[in-house]
């Protein structure tokens, strides 16, 4: 299981974000970016935004 800490993108904000694969758990993560802390598509579609948070995706427990 590969998961996500919202607060670990910059958010302050609690949310952790789980799934089976790298992209299960970006797909989340950007719906959640959108939804709770409302960035548009483009802002979760930008190049750096997509590295940094792959880069921040870890095993969970």
């Amino acid at each position: 299981m590969k998961e996500l800490r919202c607060s670990d993108v910059g958010f302050d904000c609690d949310a952790v974000v789980t799934g089976e694969t790298v992209y299960d758990v970006l797909g989340q993560a950007a719906q959640h970016a959108q939804e709770v802390h409302g960035l548009s598509q483009e802002q979760v579609d930008d190049p750096d935004f997509e590295s940094r948070a792959t880069a921040l995706v870890h095993d969970g427990p």
